[in-house]
Formats: structure tokens, C-alpha cells, sequence
């Protein structure tokens, strides 16, 4: 099961790592399963780990004062999950992250993680990959919600993901885009008749 996150991490070096430099990232990185519907982490708690998922599927999502879900990331085999804010600066969160499928992770706690980073240099650049990746991922999230109509976010999320449609149910893919479902549905109709 570590040989998928050595796998990850040497697509993103110049040479593959060596089994001294793996030794000391395998020996920090807990297997953890988590049930359908099970949380990962609760709008309150700290996030205290970052998690490399190996099997599943989760979301990450905020419920607001009417009770309505706002998704803000999907995950599946091969992505992170993690609240950044709170696990950074060891803060409430004010996400959910749940389990939407049944899920196999490989999980890193905090000190572990600041450990690593200082004495590994191969996770410190699949780290720093990581943080420009989420960078990039984030302001593209920010100009289509601000800029790009319903629809046009639709087709987006249909050509860079279009294995959350298969994951997710229509609702969770509405509430990721910021639409309601008759609006998906309506817009699904639309591309399909084109």
C-alpha cells in the first residue's frame, strides 16, 4: 500500500527514491479505513492529519444556517485530503471531510509531517508541487466561479474531471458548482441536445 504513495511522490522528482530515503516517509504514514458516510474530519476539530487516498472516494463540505451542503473539493484514489487552514495553524476547522465511499488511506499527523519536511527533500518538493498544484487548482475555482456562467463551469468540470460524475451523485456535482439540481439538470439536458 505504500508503494502507491512512493509511486506519487517519485512522479514528482528528477530520479526515483532510493529505499534509505523512502524508509523514513513509509515509517510515518498510517493505514486507516474509513466507512461510507464515516467522518474524517468534523466542522470544530482540529484537522490533525493529511491523508493520501488509496481507495474512495470523500468531499469536503461546509453546511450553512438553512442547512444547505456547500462542497468545496472532491477526492479520489491518488489526491489529499486535508482542511489546510486548520492543519497549518492548528485551528478549528469549518469543514467537513467525509467518507463518501468506503476508504483506504495512508494518513500523516502534523508533527510527522514538520519532521519530514525539514530532514526529506523529496517531500519537501512533492510537498511544494502539491502547494503550487493547489494554487493553481484554486484560482481557476475562484475565476470560473466569478467569472464563467453556470454552464461553461458545468462543461469545465466535465472535461478536467469527468470521473466525479461517475463517483458522485448529481446532487453533491450541483453543490460543487455552486448550482441547484434542477439547474444541473437543465444544463445536462442542454449539452446533451448540442
Amino acid at each position: 500500500m505504500h508503494q502507491v504513495l512512493r509511486d506519487y511522490i517519485n512522479k514528482h522528482l528528477n530520479c526515483p527514491l532510493t529505499d534509505e530515503e523512502f524508509e523514513p516517509i513509509e515509517a510515518v504514514f498510517a493505514f486507516k479505513k474509513y466507512r461510507k458516510k464515516q467522518y474524517l474530519l468534523q466542522e470544530g476539530d482540529v484537522c490533525k492529519y493529511l491523508s493520501f487516498i488509496l481507495k474512495g472516494a470523500m468531499r469536503q463540505y461546509t453546511v450553512d444556517q438553512k442547512g444547505n451542503e456547500h462542497i468545496l473539493r472532491f477526492g479520489i484514489e491518488g489526491w489529499w485530503m486535508m482542511d489546510r487552514e486548520s492543519f497549518e495553524l492548528e485551528t478549528p476547522s469549518m469543514y467537513n471531510i467525509e467518507a463518501w465511499e468506503d476508504v483506504e488511506l495512508l494518513q500523516l499527523r502534523r508533527d510527522h509531517a514538520v519532521t519530514l519536511y525539514e530532514s526529506s527533500a523529496a517531500f519537501r518538493k512533492m510537498t511544494q508541487e502539491l502547494d503550487k498544484r493547489g494554487q493553481i487548482a484554486n484560482q481557476k475555482r475562484i475565476h470560473g466561479a466569478i467569472s464563467l456562467t453556470a454552464e461553461e463551469r458545468y462543461l469545465e468540470l466535465l472535461k478536467s474531471h469527468p470521473i466525479f460524475f461517475q463517483r458522485f451523485p448529481q446532487n453533491m456535482i450541483a453543490s460543487y458548482l455552486g448550482i441547484s439540481p434542477e439547474t444541473l439538470s437543465r444544463i445536462r439536458k442542454n449539452a446533451l441536445s448540442k
